[in-house]
């Protein structure tokens, strides 16, 4: 038998999982020929036509408590429709551990997983519930952020999602369901001839940094940094960065560069250096392909911040 492909949709209450689920069904030969499975976890605004969905041969299951969630219940399902897709609407509030650490029917193969999130409501939601928040997000593989408007900060809503999940792939939508194609915006001058990187602003070009790295071969910039230079590391080499917080106190991660330079020794592991360095793009063991590599234009010692994490919001 050919594996079940299951299409998993993740996201709070009213962030347009349903809408893009009945898309998803909806596009021409998506579901041709296939028999399909909805199995919706929660009541949204948006609701399923069942007599619609039979049109394309595809079936509605609900499912209202999580504890009904359960191995047994998509077997069930399973043998019921014998479905040759699935597509999992999951309730917001829920647990992901409830899905994830469940041994799915036979054949069921999550192949993809969609997020949603209301770009008019995720500042409150991070502010009031952030955990809870990125746990929808954290093994997505696309996140799209709806209704979008021109005071979306797009630059802060990736920075949220790439600190979790750095393979994510991130859609703006705009109300009407076009592309939010607005540049986003930097905290800093990519035009100086040094770029200042304050703490502030660290962890925003980190990111960016890593995400797009040919924009920065050849420009110079100046930080604040942490030296991470064990002896086991190679010589010529050591790792100026910042201990970062991504979601909570518990979940802090240290962010650095690769970063060539010959009098590594005379630079003591976990010092703190102010750091002016060229950025050229190389391949890199570490980086597992092309990504920025720092050459110091000068070093000199720095005094410990006051505060030693940075931040992504």
């Amino acid at each position: 038998m050919n594996e079940i492909p299951v299409y998993l949709f993740t996201g709070f209450m009213d962030s347009g999982k349903t809408t893009l689920v009945k898309e998803t069904l909806f596009d021409d030969g998506f579901t041709e020929g296939g028999r399909s499975v909805v199995i919706c976890c929660e009541d949204g605004d948006v609701e399923y036509d069942e007599e619609e969905l039979k049109k394309i041969n595809a079936r509605l299951v609900m499912v209202e408590n999580e504890e009904d969630f359960t191995e047994e219940f998509l077997n069930k399902v399973q043998a019921e429709y014998l479905p040759e897709q699935v597509f999992i609407e999951y309730n917001g509030t829920w647990g992901m551990g409830t899905l994830m650490d469940m041994e799915l029917p036979k054949h069921w193969v999550i192949v993809q997983q969609l997020a949603t999130v209301d770009a008019t409501t995720f500042d409150m939601y991070l502010a009031n519930m952030r955990t809870m928040v990125m746990e929808q997000l954290f093994q997505a593989d696309v996140v799209i952020f709806n209704r979008c408007d021109d005071s979306t900060d797009k630059g802060k809503c990736r920075r949220n999602v790439k600190a979790q999940n750095r393979k994510a792939q991130l859609v703006f939508e705009r109300e009407d369901g076009s592309l939010d194609e607005r540049p986003e915006e930097l905290p800093f001058d990519l035009s100086a001839d040094v770029i200042e990187i304050t703490d502030a602003d660290y962890a925003i070009w980190y990111m960016d940094c890593m995400d797009n790295p040919k924009k920065y071969e050849g420009k110079k910039v100046s930080f604040l940094a942490l030296v991470y230079n064990p002896e086991k590391l190679k010589k010529g080499v050591f790792v100026p960065g910042r201990f970062a917080m991504t979601c909570c106190i518990e979940d802090v991660t240290f962010i650095g560069f690769k970063c060539k330079y010959a009098d590594e020794d005379k630079i003591p592991h976990k010092s703190w250096i102010n750091i002016t360095a060229e950025v050229h793009v190389e391949f890199a063991r570490e980086y597992k392909g092309k990504g920025p590599v720092l050459y110091p234009v000068s070093i000199e010692p720095a005094e410990k911040p006051e505060d030693e994490l940075v931040y992504f919001s």
